[in-house]
């Protein structure tokens, strides 16, 4: 019926996202979900400019950066990304994951992700590791790094955004930088706190 995979995912995609009346996070992960699986670079990618051109513009389109689990993100891979898309994407941010080897366990902080990034994302979700408390660092420092981005998209106009980054609990996120060392610092103080509090609760 279609003449191409990509062209069935979009009717499929675009059919049900108007069946289920246009909700406002409406998540579409592609076959070619990182540069390395495109064929031969995102911009030329048949596939994703397809996905693109017939992708209802609301449906959100997942992608995890160069590669599956990502080092690093550039805003230059993700300006490449949103034009052929023709939307900014939502990461699948797979740094600390290790579902695909449990012998790994990424205890450091959010990093390799350039300053200034959150202008260019439709948003960001982080795929944690498969160690339920060893998600605490990852998932503090994300929230340090987020509002470091706040502050540096702080605006005269958006006055809520200011008061949200003023709220940081290092300097680095008050003036708009974000330093992963001062955030594996906060986070392991926050820590180190918290398993003191639970091992004072009864029967701990």
């Amino acid at each position: 019926v279609f003449p191409s995979l990509a062209q069935a995912q979009a009717s499929v995609a675009n059919e049900v996202y108007q069946e289920l009346g246009q909700p406002s996070v409406f998540l579409f992960c592609p076959t070619e979900y990182c540069s390395s699986l495109c064929s031969p670079s995102p911009s030329q990618s048949c596939y994703l400019q397809t996905i693109g051109q017939e992708l209802l513009p609301g449906i959100g389109v997942i992608w995890t950066g160069p590669k599956v689990v990502s080092q690093e993100l550039s805003a230059a891979l993700l300006e490449e990304v949103e034009a052929v898309l023709r939307r900014r994407p939502v990461i699948w941010d797979n740094l600390y994951a290790n579902d695909y080897d449990c012998r790994r366990v990424f205890l450091g902080p959010y990093m390799g992700r350039a300053p200034g990034l959150m202008s260019r994302l439709h948003g960001l979700l982080l795929n944690p590791n498969c160690e339920l408390q060893a998600n605490f660092i990852p998932i503090h420092t994300l929230g340090t790094w987020f509002r470091s981005e706040l502050g540096s998209c702080a605006h005269p106009d958006h006055a809520g955004v200011e008061v949200v980054a003023a709220q940081g609990d290092s300097q680095g996120a008050q003036d708009g930088s974000y330093s992963p060392e001062e955030a594996l610092e906060v986070a392991l103080r926050d820590w180190v706190a918290e398993i003191n509090q639970q091992a004072l609760e009864p029967g701990r």
